[in-house]
């Protein structure tokens, strides 16, 4: 492993193994981690979930001990908490009756207990202010969102003033533009600490822009730590910057292309043999329709240009300070075998829009037209596949399944509608784990099944509400690919609201940009000339990706804190995008030619 100087490290991790069980309920999460951390480095560990990475950072904190091996920190082996490593957990560990100062106070008087009063006050108030939250000192974690409940837990382990801070997974639990701006204030506290840090992430961007050094941990059981990356990239980074940094996109293809491998190996691809029977949903049935119509009603081919029309669409609430606008006159078309990804901050009305056209949310104002027919109400001709997979915990997850499509074809016989949900079942990897009950299946197996049920449902319309946001990266990654897969297969027209901008690329023929709300509009839409099928190696190599990731990033600051650009500036971002893929394309004409 790559050493960045030859002064003694501040941590050294020698043949640390850790299991956990005995005989037969055994099992070996970790094996021979080695690991060497000068004084300064920012280390950042990257793995799948499960892979043992809280198990690792809770043996440097003390707070595990290894079944071999050893840890030195400062030449000092680690037997217990210290003070001088101090843990910003994944979950905020917060003291509910205390304010966000008495939170602060607490971990400095006990650290601190000699100073005068006036010495532990000034260290409270610095990092509270450090973590912006001089405003709301005085509030409980009841009455703090997510970020800024993480934002107390980052200043009571700064203002503890360790040697090296640890860092597990601070930032998953937060919606993805959450995230982000978190993440730019961590760095900005990092570079002003200049502390010793690691961090524990499944994030390759997060990892990116804030570490020196990246370092993926294998998938467990037996998990050990890969290769190092180092992040030869200047300071302070600018997330939609990086985007044009050839030294960027090299270090996160790699990155990515070495995660998907090793989670490749693991993961062993289920196929079936299994066809889909022709059998057509009863929505798709209608005597004045053509046969050739109904006969492809389940294949969704692309077809006419408004097979989906919002028109003026409105949602108001009332409230007691008067109506509430969240989406003011949203319109758009859009074609049969259509894929649109809904991007914007939150409380942009992405999810309002998408619970209209369930038609699990009344409109106040304007239209949805779904293939001629006007939504009011919710039917099984649009499945939707929310955050939270919503799954019958006590049946299996074939039953799950079953309970739709047993009403959706009613020619069907009984073998016809058990293919069906065989098939979807197997199509998303759970040809062998479908008679297991749901409660007893992971987050990413369960979101998996929600998937299945909504393709088996045959529908003219799939919505999907952040379907992977409750994931972790690595994990998202598999399910996007699962889902691509499936979808591909039957080109349903389709709509996914989504804070990831990977994620919203990926998927989408055309990315709809949100305004920020009340009065939520469309500020922009990007076409997304990417060719399909598509997957994530395809795109990290494809030369367009990062204009394309550029433009969606350069959006979202645009509308940061609830700023509302112009149109002006939001064509200038538009133009940046299309003048770079026009440098490529000349570019690499250019080399053809040659």
């Amino acid at each position: 492993m790559t050493i960045p100087t030859s002064q003694t490290p501040i941590l050294e991790i020698s043949n640390v193994s850790k299991g956990y069980g005995e005989g037969a309920d055994r099992t070996n999460v970790l094996k021979d981690i080695n690991l060497k951390v000068e004084e300064g480095e920012f280390i950042a560990i990257l793995g799948f979930s499960g892979s043992g990475k809280t198990t690792l950072i809770s043996m440097v904190a003390g707070l595990d001990q290894p079944e071999s091996g050893g840890l030195i920190f400062k030449d000092k082996e680690i037997d217990g908490p210290s003070a001088e490593r101090g843990l910003v957990f994944q979950s905020y560990s917060l003291m509910p009756w205390l304010s966000v100062t008495g939170n602060v106070e607490l971990a400095v008087n006990s650290v601190f207990s000699g100073r005068s009063r006036e010495d532990r006050k000034a260290l409270v108030d610095r990092y509270i202010d450090m973590v912006g939250l001089s405003h709301a000192r005085d509030r409980k974690p009841a009455e703090l969102s997510g970020g800024m409940r993480q934002r107390v837990s980052v200043a009571r382990a700064l203002a503890m003033q360790p040697e090296m801070l640890l860092l597990d997974e601070p930032l998953s639990a937060l919606d993805a533009l959450t995230r982000s701006k978190l993440q730019d204030e961590f760095a900005a506290i990092c570079e002003e600490e200049k502390k010793t840090i690691i961090l524990i992430t499944n994030d390759v961007d997060e990892a990116i822009l804030l570490a020196d050094r990246i370092i993926p941990l294998t998938t467990a059981p037996d998990a050990t730590l890969g290769p190092d990356f180092k992040v030869d990239l200047p300071r302070p980074r600018e997330r939609a910057a990086m985007n044009s940094s050839d030294e960027f996109i090299r270090l996160r293809k790699e990155i990515t292309q070495y995660l998907m491998d090793v989670g490749a190996e693991k993961a062993a691809e289920l196929e079936s043999d299994l066809e889909l029977p022709n059998v057509v949903p009863f929505f798709a049935k209608d005597d004045e329709l053509p046969e050739a119509y109904v006969k492809a009603a389940t294949s969704n081919v692309p077809g006419s240009e408004r097979y989906l029309e919002f028109s003026q669409l409105t949602k108001v609430y009332p409230t007691p300070k008067g109506p509430l606008t969240v989406v003011d006159g949203y319109e758009m078309k859009m074609k049969k075998g259509e894929f649109i990804t809904l991007i914007g901050h939150s409380g942009c009305g992405k999810s309002t829009v998408l619970s209209m056209a369930a038609g699990l949310n009344p409109i106040t104002g304007g239209s949805i037209i779904l293939d001629g027919k006007h939504v009011d109400a919710a039917g099984p001709d649009r499945a939707v596949v929310f955050q939270a997979p919503s799954l019958m915990p006590w049946l299996t997850a074939y039953q799950n399944v079953a309970l739709g499509v047993g009403g959706v074809y009613p020619d069907a016989n009984a073998a016809e509608k058990r293919d069906v949900c065989e098939y979807y079942l197997s199509k998303v990897g759970l040809g062998d784990a479908m008679h297991k009950a749901a409660a007893d299946l992971s987050n990413g197996m369960k979101q998996r099944v929600g998937i299945a049920r909504a393709f088996a449902l045959s529908p003219k319309l799939l919505l999907l509400d952040e379907p992977f946001g409750m994931l972790d990266s690595l994990t998202r990654w598999e399910l996007q690919d699962v889902l691509m897969d499936v979808w591909k297969r039957t080109q349903v027209t389709a709509i996914c609201v989504t804070h990831d901008v990977d994620e919203a690329i990926l998927l989408a023929d055309r990315v709809v940009m949100m305004s920020n709300g009340p009065n939520a509009r469309i500020g922009n839409i990007m076409e997304v000339d990417l060719p399909r099928p598509r997957s994530r190696k395809e795109l990290l190599e494809h030369p367009d990706y990062y204009a394309y990731r550029e433009e969606l990033l350069e959006f979202l600051e645009a509308y940061e804190g609830g700023a509302n650009p112009s149109q002006e500036q939001l064509r200038s971002i538009e133009a940046k995008r299309a003048a770079r893929i026009a440098r490529q394309s000349a570019g690499a004409a250019n080399e053809a030619a040659e």
